[in-house]
């Protein structure tokens, strides 16, 4: 379908990065910018007080950029906001890219209507040549109503990361609220069903790095104090989207935090990662969220003996399984037993 902003709107989309110590990365994110070579689109470049070169590494560019004292990647994102116009926003970061012709793809779905894009992202390992697998599975759908009662029934929805979303600029706004939050786009992917449709295209239009640097957790092994912080966080989340509900003069029951699957899964992570094991309460919590989820049947059983198997395994053993999902395994059952077998 024609964008209605290729017209009547110049420019059409914000691309905002945001670079903390990422000189090794952030020439890419940038030149795959560049080279879509479209002038109905800002870019805009935060460096948020890197201490390695990556400064460097963006002013030798010919871009748009800005360097800021340290404030996280919220605050940065902030400023790059006030420095743009276009109605479309995309936080792409620094360590990630976008594939040649995205942007022409994301502007021809783009419409008033539109609160978020999402389009999948192509896993790449540090600088090696992408991999076949993709986040989130694609699929394609525009939607409203439907993901916003799914929220409010499991609290989530497939979404891919950061740079895989781009926002309507007054959803973004929500941001400024969000200071529980040191990431960009967590309560942005939960408002915006209940703001306008979401738009999933099934197409890989960037490319996600995986290395031991990702907010998101990939390419890490599990560590308490950033899986508590993550419980923390989606509560703080989930609070907040309660008082947006409030101020749209809706009265949808939204479920509790401590009752979602993410909620629990990552529960029970964290009695894995401390050298515990799940209460067969909180366990059989887990499995009956499991069970409410909207993904297919064959999915939650999946699911559930995956963690069936987690919860009768020796501790180390657990921790190496659940270590490998979290890094996006769990496909492969010989890649699952090898990570059980070290």
């Amino acid at each position: 379908m024609p964008s209605s902003f290729e017209a009547e709107d110049l420019p059409a989309l914000a691309i905002i990065i945001t670079c903390w110590n990422y000189e090794e990365y952030v020439t890419h994110a940038i030149r795959s910018v560049l080279a879509q070579q479209r002038d109905d689109c800002e870019l805009v470049v935060i460096d948020d007080g890197s201490t390695d070169a990556s400064w460097k590494v963006i002013e030798s560019l010919d871009v748009r950029a800005y360097r800021i004292e340290n404030c996280g990647q919220r605050m940065a994102c902030l400023f790059g906001l006030a420095h743009t116009t276009a109605p479309f926003v995309l936080f792409l970061d620094a360590d990630d890219e976008l594939e040649q012709g995205a942007i022409d793809e994301i502007i021809s779905w783009l419409d008033r209507d539109v609160a978020k894009l999402q389009f999948c992202l192509r896993r790449i390992q540090f600088d090696q040549p992408a991999t076949g697998d993709l986040l989130p599975k694609p699929m394609f759908f525009r939607e409203r109503e439907a993901l916003a009662r799914r929220i409010l029934g499991t609290g989530t929805y497939p979404t891919p990361p950061t740079s895989g979303n781009v926002f309507r600029r007054d959803v973004c706004l929500h941001l400024e609220d969000a200071g529980y939050d040191d990431a960009v786009d967590g309560i942005m992917l939960f408002a915006a069903p209940f703001l306008g449709d979401v738009v999933a295209l099934p197409s890989a239009l960037g490319k996600y790095r995986v290395h031991d640097r990702n907010n998101s957790g990939l390419g890490r092994s599990l560590d308490p104090q950033i899986l508590r912080k993550e419980m923390s966080r989606y509560v703080a989340r989930m609070d907040h989207l309660r008082r947006i509900l409030q101020t749209l003069g809706r009265s949808d029951q939204l479920v509790a935090p401590d009752e979602t699957y993410f909620f629990l899964e990552r529960s029970f992570y964290l009695h894995v990662a401390e050298g515990g094991h799940p209460p067969i309460t909180h366990f059989l919590r887990l499995l009956r969220a499991i069970s409410r989820d909207e993904a297919s049947w064959r999915k939650k059983t999946g699911l559930g003996l995956f963690h069936i198997l987690m919860w009768l395994l020796p501790n180390r053993r657990a921790c190496n399984g659940l270590s490998y999902r979290l890094n996006g395994g769990g496909r492969s059952s010989i890649g699952l037993l090898r990570a059980l077998m070290r």
